[in-house]
């Protein structure tokens, strides 16, 4: 199923005053303690999970895409945590065996700034490294082209505003607002309907695009069972009046 997005709506590139890098200390601290704490999952994954002999084909090459890294530095770590995991597994198997190559594709919109992450790229990194520009809830690889797929605190991001919420005679208009909290029933459906179409052509595109026996981390923001989202009131009313002050 093709996903056609209405708008690209990337984080401010750059590095002056007013970009993403210089304005999100607090964003990268909260984001590296995920991808930190990640770590061990991916690591036990790894170790139990992937066969190597099976996923890995005779160009001894393996794929890692992380999608939806804006232009923090945060999925650099998170890429060295993945080669790291997948070093210590193949030397599991003996001191005698050749280490694969890693290829690692960097995604998000076509408009992100790719050239600051490409920047900030470690010059003794052991991977060649290259960006796929693109909306993740599409296909954006060859069928059975990855290994792995690592995605931390994008997935939860809509594509597109729905029609039906900036449509001032449907009932689930939203006032211009750019959150549900206080809202109509209609309005958190719509919001629910949008998110599970993309959740779903995400999963169907990785799908085809893992190879058999691939690995696949998400990290996302989500509420229990029973847990009111009203609690994120306060947040999304600051976040809201300073994206209008912009």
């Amino acid at each position: 199923m093709a996903y056609i997005p209405t708008a690209s709506s990337p984080m401010k590139g750059g590095v002056g005053q007013y970009s993403y890098a210089q304005n999100s200390s607090a964003q990268l601290l909260f984001f590296r303690q995920a991808v930190e704490a990640a770590k061990v999952l991916i690591k036990e994954a790894i170790a139990e999970k992937l066969d190597i002999k099976q996923v890995i084909s005779s160009s001894k090459l393996f794929t890692v895409a992380d999608l939806g890294y804006s232009v923090g530095i945060n999925t650099i770590i998170a890429v060295e945590n993945i080669i790291e995991s997948m070093n210590l597994k193949h030397q599991s198997f003996g001191p005698n065996q050749e280490a694969p190559e890693f290829q690692v594709f960097f995604n998000d919109h076509v408009s992100n700034d790719f050239n600051t992450l490409f920047k900030s790229l470690p010059t003794d990194k052991q991977y060649f490294a290259a960006g796929v520009p693109g909306l993740f809830q599409g296909r954006l690889f060859p069928k059975a082209s990855l290994h792995f797929v690592h995605s931390s605190y994008a997935l939860h991001w809509l594509s597109k505003v729905p029609k039906e919420l900036i449509d001032k005679n449907s009932p689930a208009w939203n006032k211009g607002r750019i959150h549900y909290t206080n809202s109509l029933k209609e309005v958190r459906d719509t919001y629910s309907a949008q998110f599970k179409e993309g959740i779903e052509s995400f999963l169907n595109a990785r799908a085809q695009e893992l190879v058999s026996g691939g690995l696949m981390t998400l990290i996302m923001p989500c509420l229990p069972d029973g847990i009111s989202y009203l609690h994120l009131k306060i947040f999304w009313k600051l976040a809201s009046t300073k994206w209008l002050m912009r």
